[in-house]
This record gives C-alpha cells, sequence and structure tokens, in this order.
C-alpha cells in the first residue's frame, strides 16, 4: 500500500489532468444538450480505460521496484544489470549509476592493489630487520653480563613490536593466513611462556603454570600471539609477584597477574583500537594496539576473550576456548 501511494504520488499531475480532460469534455457534450446517456458512456469508457493503464504501468514499476530492492543488497561489483527503462529520465540514472558503479570497482580495485603491495612490503621488510636482530643476539650471548641481559631483553621487545606490525598489516588481508589443526593448548602456552624465560628471570617474576590438558582446533601461530601477548602486557605491568596460568573450568584457560591492574572505567574499551586509559598515560610506550589485536584475532579464531581486573590488584585475561573444543565421531 505505501508503494502505491507512492506511485499515485509521481503520477498525480498525469491523473489530475486526466480528470480535467475529461471535466471539459463532459462538460462540452452537455453543452451541446446531448443526452445524458451519451456523455456518460465515454466517460465511463475513458476511467475504465485510465484505470487498466495505471493497473498495467504500477506492475511494471513494482516489479522494477522489487529488482532495485534485490539490487540494494549486494555489492556494486556484482550487480550485472539495472531494471528495464520505465522513463526517458531512467536512461540517465542509468547511465550515471553504471559510471558510478564503474568507478566504485576501479577504486576498490586500486585500494585492494595498494593494500597487497604494502603488505608485500612490511612482510618483506619484517624478514629483513630479523637478520640484524638474530645477529645482535647471538653476539650478545656470549657475554652473560647485566648490560647485555637488559639489551637482549630489548630485542626481544623489538621482534614482538615488529610481529605486532605484521599482525595489524594481515587481520584485514583477503589472503586466508589460517591453518586449523589440532593442538595441545598445554604445547601452545610452553612455546610461548618459554620466548619470556629471561623476562620472568631477571624481574623475579614466577610462573605457575598448571597444565591443561586440552585439546581444540585452532590455528597455532595466531592463538600464539594473543598469548604472547597477553604474557607481554601481564610482565610490562607487573613490578613484583606472579603470573598464573590456568583452567577454570575445562574449557576456559585464565592467565592471571599480580600486576597494576586496570581501573573500573577503563575496563570496558581496553579492547578498542588504540585505547591506552590511565596505564597508557602513566606508560607513554603503550600503543593500544595488543588488546585490540588479540580481540580481533580471537573473533577470527573463534574464541572468546574478555578481562577481569581490579586496580592495583591484578588483572584476569580469560580465553574461552568451548567454540572450537574437538569434537569426536
Amino acid at each position: 500500500m505505501k508503494c502505491f501511494r507512492a506511485y499515485i504520488k509521481d503520477i498525480r499531475i498525469a491523473i489530475i489532468s486526466f480528470l480535467l480532460f475529461s471535466v471539459i469534455l463532459t462538460v462540452s457534450f452537455l453543452l451541446y444538450r446531448l443526452p445524458f446517456e451519451a456523455v456518460l458512456y465515454p466517460t465511463l469508457l475513458n476511467i475504465i480505460l485510465g484505470l487498466v493503464i495505471i493497473a498495467v504501468d504500477y506492475s511494471k514499476v513494482r516489479k522494477n521496484l522489487i529488482e532495485l530492492e534485490r539490487i540494494k543488497k549486494i555489492t556494486a561489483d556484482m550487480i550485472v544489470s539495472l531494471p528495464k527503462v520505465s522513463y526517458v529520465y531512467d536512461s540517465e540514472y542509468n547511465e550515471i549509476i553504471n559510471n558510478l558503479k564503474t568507478e566504485v570497482i576501479s577504486i576498490e580495485n586500486e585500494t585492494a592493489e595498494k593494500y597487497t603491495d604494502m603488505i608485500d612490503y612490511y612482510s618483506v621488510w619484517v624478514h629483513q630487520i630479523k637478520t640484524p636482530i638474530s645477529s645482535m643476539r647471538l653476539t650478545l650471548q656470549n657475554d652473560d653480563s647485566a648490560l647485555s641481559r637488559t639489551i637482549l631483553s630489548d630485542l626481544f621487545r623489538i621482534e614482538q613490536y615488529v610481529e605486532m606490525v605484521l599482525a595489524f598489516l594481515r587481520l584485514d588481508s583477503d589472503s586466508s593466513d589460517y591453518i586449523f589443526k589440532e593442538y595441545s593448548i598445554d604445547d601452545i602456552i610452553r612455546k610461548s611462556v618459554r620466548k619470556f624465560s629471561s623476562e620472568f628471570i631477571n624481574r623475579k617474576i614466577s610462573l605457575q603454570f598448571e597444565p591443561c590438558y586440552f585439546k581444540f582446533i585452532t590455528d597455532e601461530k595466531w592463538l600464539s600471539f594473543v598469548i604472547e601477548q597477553i604474557l607481554s602486557n601481564a610482565l610490562k605491568y607487573t613490578r613484583k609477584g606472579s603470573i598464573k596460568i590456568y583452567m577454570i573450568d575445562s574449557e576456559t584457560l585464565c592467565i592471571e597477574d599480580t600486576g597494576i591492574g586496570i581501573s573500573s572505567e577503563d575496563l570496558p574499551r581496553i579492547f578498542e583500537r588504540g585505547y591506552t586509559g590511565y596505564n597508557g598515560r602513566t606508560d607513554t610506550n603503550s600503543s593500544g594496539l595488543g588488546l585490540y589485536l588479540c580481540k580481533r584475532i580471537c573473533q577470527n579464531l573463534s574464541v572468546g576473550i574478555k578481562a577481569e581486573s581490579e586496580f592495583d590488584k591484578g588483572t584476569k585475561i580469560l580465553l574461552d576456548l568451548s567454540q572450537n573444543k574437538f569434537k569426536y565421531d
């Protein structure tokens, strides 16, 4: 009914003109003193013919509107053709739309090409910069001094920042960088913790790890990135105490620290891109990207992630692994 009212509104000038001509014709016949039946018959015939014309035209318009509603739900590059032209100016609109569609597709292709070039450049850059980092690590490993240990710790953080850049760029990549297999969560945790072993020793922070004995389907590289980011934050904001890794229930992994915690007003926003909150203002090196990347990656892995924290008492990061639990036949 809404569509029909809109159609009548669009052709109101034609309807008014038709009715006006009918009135003029009727008055003219009456002025010539023709019988009433002779005037009524052609008038009714014209009205019936007009209604038939309106009904046929409306059915065409309605069909085109249904087609346009379908087209609205698809992307520009999927539009093969537009509904048939009903009026003269429709052809001009169709031409404008087709020109815009061509322009949009061209811009999308150009953007995709630039994005691919950028990914390729930074991928090469990451591999190139890892070479001098590895060389410096090998050199420093032969010197067991406080200075070398400090530099090694800084090198490790540089590597983390490099991996963060690459992960940020690859998040929206069209190419599939995920390989899903069955893994033991214990194996992934141990590999991640091993990377931070020197950090735990140098910072004198104890690690309490309870084996989880849990297997599920995931991508090892990306889940390891998430766990390492959480461990990095825990070490970064824990001055003393311990970091615990354990399962709360059979399907929820918890990484808990005794660090400075997160204020209640910051907690709902810690997974937002670029948000650093109070802790970020006290630590100017915070980028606000680590937990944002964790959230995005967890969405891609169908892993739930949330935080529980109390300021100055520590933080718990919970990973819900139930959605990826391996189901045996």
